[in-house]
């Protein structure tokens, strides 16, 4: 049963932004810490950066300083702010709470592509 639906993806060029945005049902997404994922072409899913209830924030090494988590939990919505992009962040990108839930729950994601 999904609860998260993703947009904003797109295609880039390197050096360039986007910002993804998900939203999921009051009750799912108040009082949950919030995260993003990513799958690359042929890898597993991993964590990008999850934010809290009161906003502390958590990035992977690979993105910290050009991406930035958010929330707003009157809009029951999350961001991903991704700036100076790179072909690496290539990959379908989903929403989800932390920590991961099992496979039934993930939606279909938001495809980022970063290319010239």
């Amino acid at each position: 049963q999904v609860q998260f639906v993703e947009s904003g993806g797109g295609l880039v060029q390197p050096g360039g932004s986007l910002r993804l945005s998900c939203t999921a049902p009051r009750n799912i997404f108040k009082g949950r810490t919030v995260a993003w994922y990513l799958q690359a072409p042929g890898k597993q899913r991993e964590l990008v950066a999850r934010i809290t209830l009161d906003s502390r924030t958590n990035y992977v090494d690979s993105v910290k300083g050009r991406f930035t988590i958010s929330r707003s939990d009157v809009k029951n919505t999350a961001y991903l702010q991704m700036d100076s992009l790179k072909p690496d962040d290539t990959a379908v990108y989903y929403c989800n709470q932390w920590p991961a839930p099992p496979a039934a729950f993930w939606g279909q994601g938001t495809q980022v592509t970063v290319s010239s």
